[in-house]
């Protein structure tokens, strides 16, 4: 066996003159934390510091040194020894035992100063810097390549009591390396070894010979790292398995042994809900159970060299696993009985509950297999009638049957939300509303009984994915998004809303406590959910239901999270920009709650004052004409002083807009230009549009409908006036049939009068008719013209608000 260092030596003030020089202290690349692990199997931080590697003259070799950065003491000096395993993890870790029970571990901030580090410790090993593990390649000594050509295999000690010391050390010594491994496990399968080990620990319990019982634990857990599918079989065969457990019992660093044994024959029951005829399938059931608990509770946590030693281990439960679905799915006369059992109202409560949670397991256990597989194992569950019999059982009274059939619920949404959406539809020709699977689990999220609703979360995510249209299939001869919606719509949307309704009778919440708060949440996520994706048949819901008003009570909640899912409610119906549910708003005057609450808020700066300035915002920007209308219309003597923000003054402007285009249509065009270069935001290029600009046939400018191409970049006011200016004053000349205009000529000798274009805080734009630069001071403007003196829109005389434009 490699000769394993001793432990590491005290601090040392010399190291043989190697460390970190000068600024070499803060060169990240080295920079690492030093660890330990503790008897209670957790790293401990021994501090951080640099690495380095040189040859120490005292170790005899080269050695790895890591310096405190605090203070320059030395927190590790170790001699990279040839026989010991280093193995780098997550590219950033090297970890190694430095003796038995003393592993440590180089964490380092970067990379690349953990692969200098790992190339170094290759070097000096002589192996290749690309494994990621030396034990793997840990040359066989010159003694066991000799043994690997004169024996085929390894010799053990006679098993007898006074020799367990030696066959512990050959089993700890063999460990390290794969080829002595290979034989130890060889030897031990040829020779019926462990049954002799086995018999020795009924002789050192009976003498009560604790030194042999700790010798037994370690060549026991030895033989477990060994990783040998052919020696599990016998260790965890039916006349072995508890002495193997019970040579586990007796950890040398515990003062006293575990009662592993006792807990699994007198705790443990194991419980046949239904008689399982099949004495191997039995077995089978035991066997997993019991290596499940060795692995859970008997064998010490790994360390970081042995996790991968117990990967057979790991396997072995899997497939056993596989096997006992396997072996009851082929069943029949098993799961016939199980259901019948389970539906029967005969049953007595305490056999239910068994049953229930049987089947839950056995679902469970379902996971282990691959995707073929898993589709036979629902198909056969669903031939056997699972959905009626969780009907049957999510009617009864006893929750935790109750919990346990939502469980497999979930097992069968997630796999196959289709089957599920079939079997209602097909019930509801048969049932009435009350006793649908779909409304049961509404039922129960309605009445979950825990004060954090964790069972209504559970199934309200269910039903959003039963209602999701996403995962609805689509054939040749049926939709099916349209025929389950339909039935859920006319069958079950009406108990989903009873909560609601029943608590927005008033003007506000007649139940206002925290869980009922809660669950509304829950339900108005679900219906914001409908709204987004169900489109016709939520519309027609809220709609003829009057659904929003209602809705909108629980803005007076006191508590905020209700309020403000109301509120995402509106916004997201509001967001459709939908004029049938536009109207609906305005009808019924659905803003006053949103109004109340602003002004109810008051001053604060909270997320409820921002949710319902972005939903005005929303309006503004998309230019919802009628929401626009019907908010100033009502309430803008509530909302005009509210000056921190301009969304509602812009509001304002985008009304008075609108009527300015109702009252004279002829600005309409001119208007939409205006609107079209401030407010559109398609993306086109300045270039773009300047090259449609100038190929516009000047015939159709006279027409006063040129067309500017929406853009978010601003362009020249030139460019944006050069048709208006045409266009106003022919509207000039026309309304006072003035005979003289004074003109400015451009260089094509052509005439063409001039505009100012004022911006009123930069938020509205009024044409102002002017003469020319050369024109008299005090010429009148345009009668009845929207900039005239007067008028509503006129605007300050402030130069620095006021741009001359001059058509080209």
């Amino acid at each position: 066996a490699p000769d394993q260092p001793s432990a590491p030596p005290a601090i040392a003030s010399q190291s043989g003159g190697c460390g970190v020089a000068g600024g070499r202290m803060t060169d990240t690349r080295r920079r690492v934390k030093v660890y330990t692990l503790n008897e209670d199997r957790q790293w401990d931080d021994r501090g951080t510091g640099h690495v380095s590697s040189c040859y120490v003259e005292r170790l005899k070799g080269m050695s790895l040194l890591v310096r405190a950065e605090s203070d320059g003491s030395l927190l590790l000096e170790s001699k990279i020894n040839p026989n010991t395993a280093y193995q780098k993890q997550q590219d950033t870790l090297i970890v190694w035992s430095e003796a038995e029970n003393y592993d440590l571990a180089l964490s380092f901030q970067e990379k690349a100063g953990c692969d200098e580090i790992w190339e170094k410790i290759c070097q000096v090993q002589g192996k290749d810097p690309s494994v990621d593990i030396t034990q793997d390649l840990v040359d066989e000594s010159e003694e066991e390549r000799f043994d690997d050509m004169s024996s085929p295999g390894l010799e053990l000690p006679s098993c007898e009591l006074s020799r367990l010391e030696e066959i512990a050390e050959l089993v700890a010594s063999s460990l390290p390396s794969p080829l002595r491994r290979e034989k130890l496990a060889l030897a031990l399968e040829n020779e019926g070894y462990i049954k002799k080990l086995l018999e020795i620990f009924h002789v050192c319990e009976d003498l009560e010979n604790i030194e042999g019982l700790h010798h037994l634990y370690e060549i026991i857990k030895g033989i477990f790292l060994l990783n040998r599918t052919a020696l599990f079989e016998v260790m965890f065969s039916e006349e072995c398995i508890m002495d193997v457990i019970g040579c586990l019992e007796y950890d040398p660093s515990l003062s006293q042994s575990r009662k592993h044994r006792e807990f699994l024959t007198k705790t443990a029951k194991f419980k046949e809900v239904i008689p399982i005829s099949d004495p191997e399938l039995k077995q089978k059931i035991h066997q997993t159970y019991r290596v499940q608990y060795i692995q859970d509770m008997v064998l010490p946590t790994p360390s970081v060299f042995e996790e991968n030693m117990l990967s057979t281990l790991h396997s072995f439960i899997f497939f056993n696993k596989v096997e006992i679905v396997g072996m009851l799915q082929e069943d029949e006369k098993f799961l016939t009985d199980l259901f019948a059992q389970l539906t029967d109202e005969a049953t007595d409560e305490e056999k239910r509950q068994e049953l229930v949670n049987f089947l839950k397991e056995f679902c469970a256990f379902s996971q282990t297999l691959q995707p073929q597989n898993r589709d036979a194992f629902f198909k056969t569950l669903s031939n056997m009638g699972i959905l009626p019999a969780l009907e049957v059982i999510l009617g009864m009274d006893d929750a935790q049957v109750r919990s346990a059939a939502t469980d497999i619920f979930s097992y069968l949404v997630e796999y196959n939300p289709s089957m599920v959406r079939e079997f209602v539809m097909q019930e509801a020709q048969q049932n009435d509303d009350d006793i649908l699977l779909i409304n049961l689990i509404i039922e129960h999220m309605i009445c979950d009984t825990d004060p954090e609703l964790g069972g209504a979360v559970l199934l309200m995510g269910l039903l959003r994915t039963l209602v999701d249209p996403e995962n609805m299939l689509a054939t040749a001869n049926k939709t099916e998004k349209t025929e389950f919606l339909g039935f859920f719509y006319k069958h079950c949307m009406h108990v989903l809303t009873a909560p609601l309704l029943a608590n927005t009778t008033e003007d506000k919440p007649s139940k206002d406590d925290f869980q009922t708060a809660q669950l509304l949440a829950l339900i108005l996520e679900l219906l914001t959910f409908c709204v987004e994706h169900h489109t016709y048949h939520i519309k027609n819901y809220i709609i003829n239901k009057d659904i929003l008003r209602r809705v909108l009570v629980l803005m007076a909640s006191k508590h905020a999270f209700l309020a403000l899912c109301a509120l995402r409610f509106k916004r997201k119906i509001i967001g459709l920009k939908d004029e049938f549910y536009n109207r609906y708003i305005m009808k019924s005057f659905l803003f006053e709650p949103v109004v109340k609450a602003f002004l109810n808020n008051g001053s604060r700066y909270n997320l409820m004052n921002s949710a319902i300035i972005e939903m005005f915002e929303f309006i503004r920007v998309e230019d919802i004409k009628s929401l626009t209308a019907h908010v100033i219309e009502n309430y803008w003597k509530a909302l005009e002083d509210v000056d921190y923000v301009q969304t509602f003054k812009g509001l304002k402007l985008r009304f008075e807009q609108q009527r300015e285009r109702q009252d004279n249509p002829k600005l309409d065009s001119m208007r939409s230009i205006l609107r079209n270069h401030r407010y559109r935001r398609d993306a086109r290029t300045l270039e773009d549009e300047e090259e449609m600009w100038f190929n516009t046939d000047e015939d159709d400018m006279e027409d006063g409908e040129a067309v500017v191409p929406p853009s978010d970049k601003p362009k020249n006011d030139e460019d944006i006036m050069d048709p208006i200016s045409k266009f106003m004053e022919r509207k000039k000349l026309k309304e006072s049939e003035e005979k003289e205009v004074l003109l400015k000529t451009n260089l094509s000798g052509r005439q063409s009068p001039s505009f100012k274009l004022s911006f009123s805080s930069g938020t509205k734009s009024n044409l102002t008719s002017q003469s020319s630069a050369s024109s008299l001071p005090g010429s009148p403007g345009s009668p009845g013209s929207p900039g005239s003196p007067g008028s509503p829109g006129s605007v300050s005389k402030s130069t620095s608000q006021m741009a001359a434009i001059t058509t080209k």
